[in-house]
């Protein structure tokens, strides 16, 4: 290993629906956030790690801060908010406008705090006439000074390495902290669970998926090593909201276990069989027992 070997923990925030998880899962070259057009899709912190010849990045990708209606609202800003004390760099992604509004003023304050070297991302990019750039860069540059701005496209790869650059930039020179083939902290069982509710997130165009979880009850490769046995529920909070994430003839949970089997079978290499439930645990996104029992437990982040 080299001696200039740069290691460090690198932070993506912003507000919800920025695209964090894209860029994340771009920066490492692999799909292990779910995404979704709907704010609030990630609800843990993920940690993935990217490692190359020069350097290690372990990323930390958080829930969009936003201002909490709810208990789970309120475990995601903190999630969020805790990450600022345990990094290297911190990724703030926004999205290309000439308005800083109180989201935005909330979240340069948290940063002026933290006192780490803060790399503005410009995402999206591709939705913009190209000569405003300047103006948009301008517009954040008045409010905090940055160690570094970038344009980027996360969903388009547009200036992706150019991200890279810039964070390599400011991580300190260390050993590795994980062996090269370690891509995430995340349990295989966690990433097929969020695979489910991502695909909900998308078939589903109403509130319920806010509303939903995802459980998985059991999970075993058959002795042939063929085929995986994978049960999992699905968590809503009303009675009502279980007949849409059932649908008509059970056709929505079809779909739902359709197009998140493609995935889950990309993930463990072999055939899923995939069975699918509903259940409902009413307003257990403001109980903090339940919230606990589906891996949101608020006392991990003070």
């Amino acid at each position: 290993m080299e001696n200039n070997f740069k290691t460090g923990f690198v932070t993506l925030i912003g507000r919800p629906n920025v695209g964090k998880s894209t860029l994340m899962n771009q920066l490492i070259g692999q799909k292990i956030a779910i995404t979704s057009s709907k704010p609030q899709t990630t609800r843990n912190r993920i940690m993935t790690v990217y490692t190359d010849d020069e350097c290690q990045m372990i990323f930390l990708d958080t829930p969009g801060i936003h201002e909490s209606k709810n208990k789970l609202g309120e475990y995601m800003t903190k999630v969020a908010k805790s990450t600022l004390d345990e990094v290297d760099v911190v990724l703030w992604l926004v999205e290309p406008s000439t308005f800083i509004g109180a989201g935005e003023k909330g979240i340069i304050e948290e940063l002026k705090a933290c006192k780490k070297p803060v790399i503005l991302v410009i995402n999206k990019i591709d939705t913009v006439d190209k000569e405003n750039l300047s103006k948009f860069e301008d517009a954040y540059r008045s409010h905090m000074d940055f160690a570094k701005v970038v344009h980027t496209a996360a969903l388009r790869r547009i200036n992706i390495d150019e991200v890279m650059n810039a964070i390599k930039e400011f991580l300190p020179v260390g050993p590795p902290f994980y062996d090269e083939d370690t891509l995430t902290d995340q349990p295989e069982r966690n990433i097929v669970a969020e695979i489910i509710r991502e695909k909900a997130l998308r078939l589903m165009k109403d509130e319920v998926p806010h509303g939903i979880a995802v459980t998985i009850e059991r999970m075993r490769e058959r002795e042939d090593k063929e085929l995986m046995d994978i049960e999992a529920t699905i968590i809503c909070e009303r009675d009502s909201h279980k007949g849409i994430v059932i649908g008509k003839g059970g056709s929505m949970l079809k779909k739902i276990g359709s197009t998140a089997r493609r995935d889950i079978e990309e993930l463990v290499g072999m055939k899923v069989n995939l069975q699918l439930w509903v259940k409902v645990r009413k307003d257990w996104r403001d109980d903090k027992t339940q919230l606990k029992s589906f891996g949101y437990d608020v006392k991990n982040y003070k």
